[in-house]
């Protein structure tokens, strides 16, 4: 069984400036039982990305909990890496790949999600058969910080 933590809240408290763009809907990410290592695996999950200004800019960044932020679950010492992308309009399967640590910029939110569009942007986690295959079986875990900031 594959996990992917990916939390919701910032650790220490921020600027009113940085409180100005937020993220909902992000829940953990179970891949499960893998049992065809010779496909790519996918885990798509629509968040809202919202601000306190009407199509207000922002940058999102992400990090994961393998050494200097490398995005890797990891069964002991056994690692697997996965990719990270994040497209700025929910439901996709794709979109632009995110680096450790690099911010990408020129994103555009809404004021707010409302009731009748509850997601504006697709947050995507792939696990390549390439690196799958390589695994060593078991269970994989790790944590995946995603920041938005003002832009």
């Amino acid at each position: 069984m594959m996990r992917l933590v990916v939390p919701a809240a910032f650790a220490v408290p921020l600027p009113a400036a940085a409180q100005s763009v937020q993220i909902t809907h992000l829940s953990d990410l179970a891949f499960g039982t893998i049992t065809n290592v010779g496909v790519d695996q996918l885990q798509s999950e629509s968040v809202c990305a919202y601000s306190g200004i009407l199509g207000g800019r922002y940058t999102v960044t992400a990090s994961g909990s393998g050494a200097s932020g490398a995005f890797t679950l990891a069964n002991g010492s056994s690692l697997l890496p996965y990719e990270v992308q994040w497209s700025a309009t929910s439901g996709q399967t794709s979109g632009t790949s995110l680096s450790s640590g690099a911010a990408l910029a020129g994103q555009t939110t809404l004021l707010s999600c409302p009731v009748l569009q509850t997601s504006n942007a697709s947050l995507i986690v792939i696990l390549r058969a390439a690196s799958l295959s390589a695994a060593t079986a078991g269970g994989y875990g790790g944590t995946l910080t995603i920041v938005l900031a003002p832009d």
